[in-house]
Parts: structure tokens; C-alpha cells; sequence
């Protein structure tokens, strides 16, 4: 996927939390798909992965709270609020994912670059600016 069309996506939709949700804060009730259909087929690039995984999760989004910022993430990169990026358990850092609230259809995509908290129970934590997006 190039960035035109990252940006072209981006801009025609864009997304989730109506509320505003600590990631600490277990009671978030944002339902949220990650599809990676379409990622997956995109052609591979040098500074992207492509992974073949079942096409959609249904499961609860939120985002980290702002104590996170500046913080290591568990990929090594330092955590900026303003960059399209997210938490995921299951999937290798460095995947690009799409985001989607169920609500109201807005997606946004973003690279995987932390792991959740071994005890949460949401599918993805997004970064500051990912729901804005």
C-alpha cells in the first residue's frame, strides 16, 4: 500500500471514539473490527509486512491514556500520541491493520507497534490520534 493511498483512506473516514476512554479503564464499550483483508494482499514493500491472518477480529477498542506518551512501547519505539499506531497482541509489530468502528462504519489504519496488558480484554489500544484520524 503506498502512502497516497493510506492518506486517501484515511481521509475518506475516519473513526472511532465518541467518548474519550483510558486504556487503563476496562469498562470501554467501543466495538471495533481489525481487518486485515485487504492489507493482506496488498503488494509487500520493504518497510511494510503483509500477513495472512483470518480476515476480521470483533472485539473492544480504546486508546492509551496521555501518561503513555514518551514511553517505550514493547516494539522499542518510543510512544507519540500523534502517530497512527496501536497495541495488538497476536500480530508482529510493524503490521498495518484497519480499524473499524461498528457504530458507525469510520476506520482508520494503523501500524502495530505494542502488545496489550496480558489481563486486558479489548482487541486493540490505539494511539492518541488514531480515533481523531
Amino acid at each position: 500500500m503506498t502512502i497516497k493511498t493510506i492518506i486517501f483512506l484515511l481521509g475518506t473516514g475516519c473513526f472511532l471514539l465518541a467518548s474519550r476512554v483510558s486504556a487503563q479503564d476496562t469498562s470501554a464499550t467501543i466495538t471495533a473490527v481489525i481487518d486485515t483483508s485487504r492489507l493482506a494482499s496488498a503488494p509487500p514493500s520493504s518497510k511494510k509486512r503483509v500477513v495472512n491472518l483470518d480476515p476480521v477480529q470483533f472485539g473492544v477498542a480504546s486508546y492509551y491514556a496521555p501518561k503513555f506518551q514518551g514511553r517505550k512501547t514493547a516494539s522499542g519505539e518510543r510512544y507519540d500520541s500523534t502517530k497512527l499506531t496501536a497495541a495488538h497482541n497476536g500480530l508482529p509489530f510493524g503490521t498495518w491493520i484497519r480499524v473499524t468502528n461498528r457504530r458507525n462504519g469510520r476506520s482508520v489504519i494503523v501500524k502495530i507497534n505494542d502488545r496489550l496488558h496480558h489481563a486486558n480484554k479489548r482487541v486493540v489500544d490505539l494511539s492518541g490520534t488514531a480515533p481523531e484520524s
